[in-house]
């Protein structure tokens, strides 16, 4: 589908792990707050700390933030962005 925004594969880099809806981390005891960290990009609503890693709740292995985003892989010449097809924006 020509355009269409490709999002990332969410997934713990160390297990596979998919997180769910249900899922929350915690912030430091001073904040408090709970919530689903892939929701805000690791970024705490409640005090704004970025969080450059991010615990699996499943295997519990500590890994970088950014590592649980995966790309897709490119699709097919015939299926790709519209302006290497010769279109232009």
């Amino acid at each position: 589908m020509a355009g269409m925004l490709r999002q990332p594969d969410i997934h713990c880099p160390a297990c596979g792990y998919k997180p769910r809806i249900e899922d929350r981390w915690a912030c430091t005891p001073e904040c408090g707050t709970v919530w689903h960290t892939f929701w805000t990009g690791g970024i705490c609503p409640g005090c704004t700390r970025p969080w450059k890693t991010t615990q699996c709740p499943t295997c519990e292995k500590i890994s970088p933030h950014r590592a649980w985003y995966h790309l897709p892989v490119d699709l097919p010449a015939s299926r790709t962005e519209p302006a290497e097809q010769g279109v232009t924006r």
